[in-house]
C-alpha cells in the first residue's frame, strides 16, 4: 500500500504558505490543474493528467479538495494524504462529452460549499487549463470573481524543505548512472536507439539502494546536425565517425528531477571544439563558484557573461531555470529565470538547473556546439550540485 511521500505535517504546511499567497493576491479559492501543483499541495500522483482533475484550496477550509475522473478517485485515495470525503469523483459521462464538462462539476462543488460568488483563482496558462475549462467554470459560477492566479502555487514550491532536497540529491545519483552509462555506449557505428534503450533503463533502474521514476522530458540525445536545436530526440540512425552529440537527461526519484547535459565526439575533435569546450567549462566553473544565498539572478547571469567575455561565445538564452517537481511535458518551475532584469534573490534550498549551451549554428557545419550542465542548490555557504560527473568534453575514439 501506498503512502503520501511526505509526513502530513509538510503538506499542511505547503497549504498554509498557499493560503498565505492567497490571501496577499485577494484570492479566497484557489483552483489548481498543473500535476505538479497537485502533487505539491496532496501528493496525487498518476498518470491521468489527459483528463480534466485538479485540487481546490479555499481559505476556510483546512484540506484541499480534489476532483478527477471517477477511474481516478481510487489513485487519489493511495497517494494523498486527503480524507475521503475530500476526494470528489465525476463520471465517464463526463469525459470528451459535448454536452457537459468537468469543470461544470467543479462549479457544483463549489456551489455546495457556498464559494460560488467568491474571488477564485485559476492557472489559466497552463498545459491542461484549456479554454473550454475556462468558459465552463465561468458559466457554472456567473457570480463569481475570477482571476489569473497561474503561478502562485509554482512561486510557494520555490524554496524547497530538506526533505525535497533530498528526493533531488537521490535523482543526481540516478542521472550520474544514467549519464555514464550513455558516455560508455556511444560509438561510431552504434545505433542511436539502442543507447536511448539503455539510457532509458538506467533511468528506471537507478541504484541498488533506490530504483527511478519516469522523467517529464524524454531523453534529449541530439547528433550531427541534430545538435543545432535543443530538443531533439534519438533516431535509428548510428553515430558516426568525426560527428559531435550531446544529451539533455535527467534523474528523477518521487517526481524531484536532476537534469544534466553532457558533449560527446565521436573521433578526434577540431582543436576549435575543444577550445570552446575549455571556455564554457571554465565560464560555468567560474559561475557556481559565484552562486550563494543573497545575491540576484541577474547577477549570476552577469558572472556567466563577464567570465567568457573573452571568448567569442555568446549565449542568447537564459543562464539557469528553477527545477523540482516534475511532469510531463516539463520539469522547470515557470518561476524564476538568471538572465538580465531578474532581481529574484537567491535563499538557501532553491534548486537550478545551470545551463550554458551552445548549440550548434544551423548555417555553420564548422562552428560545433557544446553543451553541459548542472543542477545545483543554493547553500548556506554557496551552491552544491545534485550530481557528480566529470565536466569536460568527452570522446570516443
Amino acid at each position: 500500500m501506498r503512502t503520501p511521500v511526505f509526513e502530513i505535517s509538510e503538506y499542511k504546511e505547503r497549504i498554509k504558505k498557499t493560503k498565505l499567497s492567497m490571501e496577499k493576491s485577494g484570492l479566497e479559492v484557489m483552483i489548481s490543474t498543473l500535476p505538479q501543483n497537485m502533487y505539491y499541495l496532496s501528493g496525487y500522483d498518476c498518470g491521468s493528467f489527459y483528463v480534466h482533475q485538479g485540487v481546490i484550496v479555499s481559505i476556510d477550509k483546512e484540506e484541499p479538495i480534489w476532483f478527477g475522473r471517477g477511474m481516478d478517485a481510487n489513485g487519489a485515495k493511495i497517494t494523498t494524504w486527503l480524507k475521503q470525503e475530500n476526494i470528489r469523483e465525476y463520471g465517464d459521462d463526463y469525459v470528451q462529452s459535448t454536452v457537459k464538462h468537468p469543470m461544470d462539476f467543479v462549479g457544483d462543488i463549489l456551489k455546495e460549499n457556498g464559494w460560488d460568488k467568491k474571488v477564485i483563482g485559476l492557472e489559466m496558462d497552463q498545459y491542461y487549463f484549456t479554454a473550454q475549462a475556462y468558459l465552463s467554470i465561468k458559466a457554472s459560477l456567473p457570480n463569481a470573481v475570477f482571476q489569473n492566479a497561474n503561478l502562485l502555487v509554482n512561486w510557494v514550491r520555490l524554496i524547497k524543505s530538506d526533505n525535497e532536497i533530498a528526493y533531488m540529491k537521490k535523482a543526481g545519483k540516478i542521472v550520474e548512472k544514467a549519464m555514464g552509462v550513455a558516455m560508455d555506449s556511444i560509438r561510431s557505428g552504434v545505433r542511436q536507439c539502442d543507447v536511448a534503450g539503455k539510457v532509458l533503463n538506467a533511468q528506471m533502474a537507478g541504484t541498488k539502494e533506490f530504483g527511478g521514476d519516469y522523467t517529464s522530458v524524454f531523453p534529449v540525445m541530439a547528433s550531427g546536425i541534430g545538435t543545432t536545436a535543443a530538443h531533439m530526440s534519438w533516431s535509428d540512425e548510428k553515430y558516426n565517425e568525426n560527428e559531435v552529440s550531446y544529451l539533455e537527461i535527467a534523474g528523477c526519484k518521487k517526481r524531484y528531477h536532476a537534469p544534466l547535459c553532457r558533449t560527446i565526439y565521436t573521433g578526434k575533435p577540431p582543436q576549435a571544439l575543444i577550445d570552446k569546450a575549455k571556455s564554457v567549462i571554465d565560464g560555468l566553473n567560474e559561475t557556481l563558484d559565484f552562486v550563494k544565498q543573497g545575491i540576484s539572478c541577474e547577477e549570476v547571469e552577469a558572472k556567466w557573461r563577464f567570465s567568457i567575455s573573452k571568448s567569442k561565445i555568446v549565449k542568447k538564452q537564459r543562464m539557469a531555470y528553477p527545477i523540482g517537481i516534475g511532469y510531463p511535458p516539463d520539469w522547470g518551475e515557470q518561476t524564476v529565470s538568471m538572465r538580465p532584469g531578474d532581481k529574484t534573490i537567491l535563499k538557501p534550498n532553491m534548486t537550478f538547473h545551470m545551463i550554458p549551451a551552445i548549440w550548434q549554428k544551423y548555417e555553420d557545419k564548422e562552428d560545433l556546439g557544446f553543451i553541459i550542465s548542472e543542477s545545483l542548490v543554493v547553500t548556506e555557504n554557496g551552491c552544491e550540485t545534485l550530481a557528480d560527473f566529470p565536466r569536460k568534453l568527452f570522446v570516443s575514439e
